[in-house]
């Protein structure tokens, strides 16, 4: 696994980025799983799949868990009261959706993520998050 000092430094590198949809360069424009999608190749080099095209609306649309079960093919879940700063966390917005945000966590109680009308930020782990926190996964010990 890359140190969690990696795995941070690259999630901070992207703070400011302008917030694109379905877009993952730095400086440029990303959006949640851009982010992500951008800190894994910081680490490993490459992405492990090819990302298809989505809408906005894409897990209310298809009511699947298409962003976890991503999440289960290249990186390792885990616990949520396992979870320590450099990990990936995914989000469900609403309770009967499928999980839609992702972040990388960065501190105990920050975490790095972008969403519409924001440039990629370090955001404070609010009650309001922790209650739409359903996933948790470790970046791989090594490039699955």
């Amino acid at each position: 696994m890359p140190s969690r000092d990696a795995i941070i430094s690259a999630a901070r590198s992207w703070v400011g980025t302008p917030y694109l949809h379905q877009a993952s360069v730095k400086g440029v424009g990303a959006d949640c799983l851009g982010v992500v999608r951008g800190v894994y190749r910081d680490l490993y080099g490459a992405e492990p799949e090819q990302t298809p095209p989505y809408t906005a609306d894409w897990a209310e649309a298809r009511g699947q868990e298409t962003l976890r079960d991503a999440a289960m093919r290249h990186l390792t879940p885990i616990a949520k009261s396992a979870r320590q700063p450099g990990d990936v966390l995914l989000f469900r917005m609403l309770p009967k959706n499928p999980a839609k945000h992702a972040a990388i966590q960065v501190t105990d109680h920050h975490m790095v993520h972008a969403y519409s009308g924001h440039a990629v930020m370090e955001g404070i782990l609010t009650d309001w998050w922790e209650r739409r926190l359903v996933y948790v996964f470790r970046f791989p010990e090594g490039r699955n």
